[in-house]
């Protein structure tokens, strides 16, 4: 099979190292760990991706996750396009904020009231902050291998592209600032009893991704999830679900909807801008009333709330909820890709790892279980950077690391399933 023509992107990704760390703005674009130039994206188009040189690839990366209803849906863009004539942004409040706030209550109950932010790093970092104030504790507890963002609190044992670079403590992280965050293992509540035992009625809350998309998918066990809220609860402390991938991917209630569990506080991005910088926090009423000016936690930001973020989110959050069959459909998008996978590991007699939730997947290179940070590690990324240059020459973009998850949209077709299990076989047969 003939390598791809990536000229254009190379020449591009030369030029941008002489301005950009890296060559780039956020360190996985940058393709080092799959040995290779990244590719310069020019356009998108429902389930395809265009780079700067021409080539068509199926998406599985969708930005990141929000893009669910596929790129360039036509009544995001037209809502985008009528808002942008008005105006960018005003720094003052808004209609569409207030319908915003309404929808994301009604879609998953638990959020009472909801503050808009412009990433998911900063909901995190504010809803942390809430967290603190609301307790008067200062140590919290986060999940070896869980990436919420690159404030300093996070940056413990952090997965995404912390693990991709092997940087999982980030310099410029002050001691004393890391001692207040403590680590426990996914999927296991025995670490979370001890962090509670040995530090009591010091630990304000406990943050994770309910499942999580930034070691690679992991997938809480049965009941994990309801016995951390019911710890956290005993010991004084809140739960926080970050829902940044999750939030109304998974469900029309995200993962908390799936798995029953009703948070005090939830953290978002993605979705709810539909592919525009956005992000969210909120939940119980008696805890958000410490929010400014409500309350003395100060939190604030010129551009949140601004209107294109908002009139887009709304856009797509509006569909989810009317169209619930869409979720239905990824589903079963979703079980075909991988029941084909799977079927590929047993033709070529491979003991891989396909774990998958819904619209969410990520394929490890190990034959161990992969349930928290540990077994994730346990890949062989060699195997998989080689796997991705296959599957890339086959017309398919997947996440440029081991350890991120692969989105499926709305817009792919059974026959783009099709496809990708067959340039899965393929590329799998070539680097066995």
């Amino acid at each position: 099979m003939k390598n791809l023509n990536t000229r254009k992107s190379s020449k591009l990704f030369s030029e941008s190292k002489k301005y950009l760390p890296g060559g780039v703005n956020s360190p996985v674009r940058a393709f080092k760990s799959v040995g290779r130039d990244p590719l310069f994206m020019e356009r998108g188009k429902g389930q395809y991706l265009y780079d700067v040189d021409g080539n068509r690839f199926i998406d599985y990366v969708g930005s990141w996750g929000p893009m669910i209803l596929g790129h360039a849906h036509p009544e995001v863009v037209s809502a985008i396009k009528k808002v942008a004539a008005g105006g960018t942004s005003f720094g003052a409040p808004t209609a569409c904020e207030l319908d915003m706030a309404k929808l994301v209550g009604k879609m998953m109950p638990s959020v009472e009231v909801v503050r808009m932010v412009n990433s998911g790093t900063e909901a995190t970092m504010s809803a942390v902050r809430v967290a603190r104030a609301f307790t008067g504790r200062d140590k919290i507890i986060k999940f070896a291998g869980c990436y919420h963002g690159h404030f300093d609190s996070f940056l413990i044992r952090a997965g995404s592209g912390a693990t991709t670079f092997g940087t999982p403590d980030s310099p410029g992280v002050p001691k004393e600032l890391a001692a207040k965050t403590l680590v426990a293992e996914f999927n296991d509540i025995e670490s979370v009893r001890r962090l509670f035992v040995d530090n009591p009625g010091q630990i304000a809350a406990v943050i994770i991704e309910p499942v999580v998309g930034n070691m690679g998918v992991v997938i809480p066990k049965g009941g994990f999830l309801l016995e951390l809220y019911n710890m956290a609860h005993s010991n004084g402390a809140l739960l926080i679900l970050d829902e940044v991938m999750t939030g109304f991917r998974l469900s029309r209630g995200g993962a908390q909807e799936l798995f029953g569990i009703r948070p005090d506080l939830t953290t978002f991005g993605k979705i709810i801008g539909a592919g525009l910088p956005v992000g969210a926090y909120g939940g119980r009423r008696d805890i958000m009333k410490t929010v400014s000016p409500d309350g003395p936690v100060y939190q604030a930001g010129t551009l949140s709330g601004n209107p294109l973020a908002m009139t887009a989110g709304l856009a797509q959050l509006k569909i989810l909820n009317k169209h619930k069959a869409i979720y239905r459909r990824l589903e079963k998008l979703g079980a075909q890709l991988e029941e084909g996978f799977v079927n590929n590991f047993r033709k070529l007699g491979l003991s891989y790892r396909l774990n998958r939730v819904g619209s969410m997947f990520t394929l490890f290179f190990t034959g161990e279980r992969v349930v928290d940070f540990k077994s994730a590690l346990a890949s062989d990324t060699g195997k998989f950077a080689a796997y991705f240059g296959e599957m890339l020459k086959r017309g398919i973009y997947l996440p440029p690391s081991q350890f991120e998850a692969a989105f499926i949209s709305a817009a792919h077709t059974e026959r783009d399933i099709e496809k990708t299990i067959a340039a899965n076989y393929d590329s799998l047969k070539a680097t066995a």
